[in-house]
């Protein structure tokens, strides 16, 4: 039964503008460019897209029908789906209080980069080991995330209506400007290197849009459709609780379907546009060398080209870390709400004291992912061969194996044991139309799992 105080958004693209921030964050600026350089272009974007249509667009549907569904977040939606179930909220409640400390701090070297642009301290951030030697810093790194971490709890606290939904309306579209004009001034670069070579931005944004084929094998471009598909997953924020929350807070009378529809579209241009900032950009002065993923791409490669933009860089740099910090905020902003909303439901706690608590926790395991780059400093290899320290174990675990884990176990109960009937139902209450609802039966009870099980064996190593 719907709780009658429960919060919910004020209209339809309310909870499109928060559920898109939450899709737009640092995975679709430091892995979508890198991914579309590296998987041929082209060849790429096409089954992203084609992922993003039928793949994201059914777990999407699935999460957010299950949230609007049990009005429930995600630690109490599965039992009320179905009581043998309940373990599964569980999880899908776990895995963002495990993402949620080291993405404040990821957040808090946003901070540090941003304030140091704005400073007009730029340049000092492309010298060499400057990341390095901040991150491996004690305190600093730690203040940074707290900021980090405040911001976002201030935003939860102000609740759904007042907090998250003000705050998305307002800063989504500011995202949007800075990533279409440094999108546009990326393409109109050009730059000549010590050999004479002349690199342009439109031969950049064609390597992100001209498919190349070139040694393609059954074996890569199956490799390349994994990829797309890791991405679209971790980028769409499926899994995390996220959009069973928001789904929670959608009105009986919004179209579900097309809300999903816009929220896709939104995604994947940002993404889109993320690769066209990046691409061109790194190209022109660094060529295809320059292109890295994670980190590297962002806090490394990124300050040494806007350091050779000459006397733009600096404002360029300043606005594409505030385009970034908007970004990661947006999407703090919803894996907080996805705990909280479920100790709300669970332990009736006020949104206050619910935020304050998590908040605790976050900071303290924040702390330790900080202290992974100094006094508790280690490293190991992980089964699919990445070099690892605590913030990429943490990541590793919530992004590779718990999260494509709870979407099939999602797909098995909603395809198998509740049968589809469940969602298509609530898709369809108000007498919308459900275009793709064979599609969505075939990708949730079939497709999707048979996906997702390739997508974990990939991630633990098996394959």
């Amino acid at each position: 039964m719907e709780e009658k105080n429960r919060n919910s958004f004020t209209g339809s693209i309310g909870f499109v503008l928060a559920a898109a921030a939450s899709a737009v964050g640092l995975g679709n600026i430091w892995r979508f460019p890198y991914l579309a350089a590296r998987d041929g272009g082209g060849l790429f974007l096409v089954i992203y897209l084609a992922l993003a249509l039928t793949f994201g667009f059914a777990l999407l549907t699935t999460e957010v029908a299950i949230g609007r569904k049990t009005k429930q977040s995600p630690l109490t939606a599965y039992g009320k789906l179905s009581e043998k179930w309940k373990s599964l909220g569980l999880f899908s409640c776990f895995i963002p209080m495990l993402i949620l400390p080291y993405y404040c701090v990821i957040g808090g070297w946003v901070v540090k980069y941003f304030l140091a642009y704005l400073t007009l301290s730029g340049e000092e951030t492309a010298v060499d080991g400057y990341f390095g030697d901040f991150i491996s810093g004690t305190f600093p790194p730690m203040l940074t995330a707290v900021v980090f971490l405040l911001v976002t709890m201030a935003i939860v606290i102000g609740g759904v209506e007042k907090g998250i939904e003000k705050f998305s309306k307002i800063l989504m579209p500011i995202l949007v400007i800075l990533v279409v004009i440094i999108a546009v001034f990326s393409l109109t670069l050009s730059y000549t290197d010590k050999n004479g070579v002349v690199r342009t931005g439109i031969e950049g944004f064609k390597i992100l849009v001209v498919p190349d084929l070139t040694g393609i094998t059954v074996k890569s471009f199956f490799t390349i459709m994994m990829d797309a598909m890791g991405q679209l997953f971790y980028s769409l924020s499926i899994s995390m609780g996220i959009m069973i929350a928001y789904g929670s807070y959608m009105r009986d009378d919004t179209d579900l379907i097309g809300a999903i529809g816009q929220i896709e579209i939104f995604d994947t241009g940002i993404a889109f546009l993320a690769g066209v900032m990046v691409i061109p950009a790194v190209y022109v002065f660094m060529g295809r060398d320059g292109m890295q993923a994670g980190p590297g791409l962002m806090f490394v490669s990124l300050p040494r080209v806007f350091q050779d933009m000459g006397q733009f860089g600096g404002l360029i740099g300043c606005l594409f870390f505030a385009m970034v910090l908007f970004a990661a905020i947006t999407s703090s902003v919803s894996i907080l709400e996805a705990i909280v909303s479920s100790f709300i439901d669970r332990f009736h706690l006020s949104r206050r004291t619910a935020t304050l608590t998590v908040g605790a926790i976050t900071f303290v395991l924040a702390v330790i992912v900080c202290l992974g780059y100094n006094k508790l400093y280690f490293n190991i290899v992980l089964p699919n061969g990445a070099d690892a320290q605590i913030l990429d174990i943490m990541d590793y675990v919530s992004n590779n194996l718990l999260m494509p884990a709870v979407s099939i176990a999602t797909c098995i109960l909603v395809g198998w044991v509740l049968k589809p009937d469940i969602i298509i139902d609530e898709v369809t209450k108000n007498g919308e139309k459900f275009l793709r609802k064979k599609m969505y039966i075939v990708m949730v009870k079939y497709v999707a799992p048979i996906l997702l099980f390739i997508l974990l064996l990939e991630a633990a190593g098996i394959l």
